[in-house]
C-alpha cells in the first residue's frame, strides 16, 4: 500500500494516465490501479520502469523504493497467524512494521502496542461473542507488536490517551492496577511519550473517535492514517486527510496533560482502584 501509493503520487504529479502507464511495462490499466491499491505484488523491474517513466531520476530514491518492492514479496511473521488475523488487520500489522513514528489517540482501550498479555486476553475476551480458539494467536501478536519498541531504539510511539481509556475497568481491580503500572514503567523509556486527556477538558478534536498516524522518514514515503472498525479498516494516505488528522493530533497534544505529568496521573488512579 505504501509502495502503490508512492507510485500514484509521482503519476499523478506527471498527469500520466493509468493506461499509459500499464502500456510502459506491458500491462493494463487495471494492474496499474491494482498496485496503486497495494492489491498485488510487485516486480522490482516494473517498479524501477514507472519510476523513471514518470521523472524520478534520484538514484537513491529509485534504489529504496525498489527494494520495499522486493521486500513486499517475503512473508511477515504475522502471516503465521493468518487463521486468527482478519485479512485487513494483517495489512495493518505490515504497516506498522515498517513505521519508525507511531503517533495514536485511543479513546475507550489501552492500545494494543502499551497492553499487558492480561490486559490483552481480557479484551480480545470480552469483545467476543462466544469462546474464541484464536484468543492466544491473538494475544500473541500484540505482544510480537510490542517488541520493536523495546529492541529498536529508533522506534517511536507518542500516544494519547482518553481518561475513558485508562479507568475502564478491563478484566478486574489486580488486572488494570498491573496494566496502570506497566503504562508507568513505559515513561521511563526515552522513545515513548504518554499523554492523558482528562475528563475535564470535555470536547476535544478527536470526537470521530480513535486513530492512529504511521510515519515513514526512513523510506521518506507519505504517512498512512489508520482507523479500525469492528468488521474492517480504513487506511488514509491523501494529503488533505493526513493533514487534517495531524493538526487534530497537535490539538489533542496541547489539550492533554503534559507527559511529564502522566506518571503522577496514573499513581492516583491505581491509587482508586
Amino acid at each position: 500500500m505504501l509502495l502503490g501509493s508512492e507510485l500514484r503520487k509521482y503519476r499523478e504529479a506527471k498527469g500520466i494516465s493509468r493506461s499509459d502507464a500499464g502500456h510502459e511495462i506491458r500491462g493494463s490499466e487495471s494492474k496499474i490501479s491494482r498496485m496503486e491499491l497495494g492489491r498485488v505484488g510487485f516486480k522490482p523491474r516494473d517498479v524501477e520502469d514507472l519510476l523513471k517513466f514518470y521523472g524520478v531520476d534520484d538514484e537513491e530514491l529509485i534504489t529504496t523504493l525498489v527494494q520495499l518492492a522486493k521486500d513486499t514479496n517475503k512473508p511477515g511473521w504475522w502471516q503465521q497467524y493468518g487463521e486468527a488475523l482478519p485479512d485487513w488487520f494483517q495489512v495493518y500489522v505490515g504497516l506498522e512494521e515498517a513505521a519508525t513514528r507511531i503517533r495514536l489517540y485511543e479513546a475507550q482501550f489501552i492500545p494494543g502496542l502499551l497492553q499487558t498479555e492480561e490486559y490483552a486476553r481480557a479484551v480480545i475476551t470480552g469483545g467476543s461473542p462466544g469462546p474464541d480458539p484464536s484468543v492466544e494467536d491473538r494475544v500473541a501478536v500484540r505482544m510480537r507488536r510490542q517488541s520493536r519498541l523495546e529492541e529498536e531504539a529508533g522506534v517511536k510511539l507518542w500516544a494519547i490517551l482518553d481518561e475513558t481509556a485508562l479507568r475502564r475497568p478491563v478484566g478486574g481491580v489486580g488486572i488494570m492496577a498491573r496494566q496502570l503500572q506497566r503504562l508507568i514503567e513505559l515513561c521511563d523509556y526515552p522513545n515513548i511519550t504518554l499523554q492523558v486527556i482528562p475528563f475535564s477538558i470535555g470536547a476535544h478534536a478527536a470526537e470521530a473517535g480513535s486513530f492512529t498516524i504511521l510515519r515513514y522518514p526512513d523510506f521518506d514515503l507519505s504517512d498512512i492514517v489508520y482507523l479500525e472498525q469492528l468488521t474492517g479498516s480504513l487506511c488514509l494516505d491523501k494529503r488533505s486527510e493526513i493533514d487534517t488528522y495531524t493538526m487534530a493530533m497537535e490539538r489533542l497534544s496541547v489539550v492533554a496533560e503534559p507527559p511529564v505529568e502522566t506518571r503522577g496521573i496514573l499513581k492516583n488512579m491505581i491509587d482508586d482502584l
